[in-house]
């Protein structure tokens, strides 16, 4: 019996332990076959040798419940030890994601802006006639409106052309001074390699007391953020035609394809419009009922910015979720 004990002590593994668990204990095991010999002994060789087996069982049982759970807690130990992961390990293949170009360009647009004390406006997507237009300067069959395809709902609503009406709410709820941009998702019906129905403007808006503000201000802070935005480029300011501003103008860049000798992307001009801008029209300060103040506004496409940073030759590719593209903005 001892022998079987010190055997049990030795198992080196489960199965190893249930087989010799088997032939102790079991129907056929070697304590089964000592208690069918008590059948030939006396009364009185019955009692002791039925209490020493039963001691003999008590220990099989209690060494082989002791083995099991030394064999199960080194199973256990080595069953972590091999799934085990270290944290610490930097996997330079890992699958890394990052900012999509459009909100990557517009987190550096209004950060610049945030940076010369604009303060952040939004407003609703789904606007009215009189803040996307008649407030803006652009009374119904105003020729301008052509300029701008929309997407109309019944009763007078629509989506917005532009973020400017976030502009206009704005002077409606405060006084001046303002010094706000509002940038956002605006919507016109137009697609093609420059236009998508759904595209990213910011748009600024800075209102003073009257003399305070003038063009040669305008001038100066968007020259600065265009080299901020595209590096030394040279700028230039034409004059142009806005409802909402007076006098109006945009702003084009050197062309950073061929650096200002000609291409096909700035049709051989040397020049990329960027933006448009312009003094507020007082028409637009009476829609809101402002008097003695003066004022400027800009606007830009954030995509077309994106393209220009990016070289990026077709704006509808931005929205496609083509990953051969996306993946190389990591």
């Amino acid at each position: 019996m001892k022998e079987w004990l010190k055997r049990v002590e030795k198992a080196e593994n489960l199965e190893e332990l249930e087989t010799l668990r088997i032939q102790i204990l079991g129907k056929k095991g070697i304590v089964s076959a000592q208690f069918i010999k008590m059948k030939t002994l006396s009364n009185e060789e019955k009692k002791s040798f039925a209490k020493e087996l039963n001691e003999y069982k008590d220990s099989f049982i209690k060494a082989i419940n002791l083995r099991k759970e030394i064999l199960e807690l080194a199973l256990s130990s080595k069953i972590l030890k091999a799934d085990k992961i270290d944290i610490s390990l930097f996997n330079s293949k890992g699958n890394r994601g990052a900012l999509h170009p459009v909100m990557d360009t517009m987190d550096r647009i209004v950060d610049y802006f945030v940076s010369m004390n604009f303060s952040i406006k939004t407003g609703p997507i789904i606007e009215d006639d009189f803040h996307n237009f008649e407030a803006l300067n652009l009374p119904k069959h105003h020729p301008a409106r052509d300029m701008q395809d929309t997407f109309y709902f019944k009763d007078n609503f629509l989506l917005r052309t532009h973020t400017s009406p976030v502009q206009i709410r704005t002077m409606l709820k405060h006084k001046p001074p303002i010094r706000i941009i509002s940038p956002g998702p605006v919507f016109r019906r137009d697609f093609d390699l420059t236009h998508t129905p759904m595209f990213n403007q910011v748009e600024g808006l800075v209102v003073e007391d009257e003399d305070k503000v003038s063009f040669s201000n305008l001038k100066y802070m968007l020259e600065d953020f265009l080299k901020y935005m595209f590096g030394d480029v040279k700028i230039r300011f034409r004059p142009s035609f806005f409802p909402f501003t007076e006098p109006s103008a945009e702003a084009d860049i050197s062309c950073i394809f061929c650096e200002g000798k000609g291409c096909r992307v700035c049709s051989h001009t040397g020049w990329l419009e960027v933006l448009g801008c312009g003094l507020v029209d007082n028409n637009v300060f009476k829609a809101v009922g402002y008097e003695g103040v003066s004022g400027y506004a800009f606007g830009l496409g954030v995509e077309r910015f994106a393209m220009l940073i990016h070289k990026i030759p077709d704006l509808r590719s931005l929205f496609e979720g083509d990953l051969r593209l996306l993946e190389q903005f990591k």
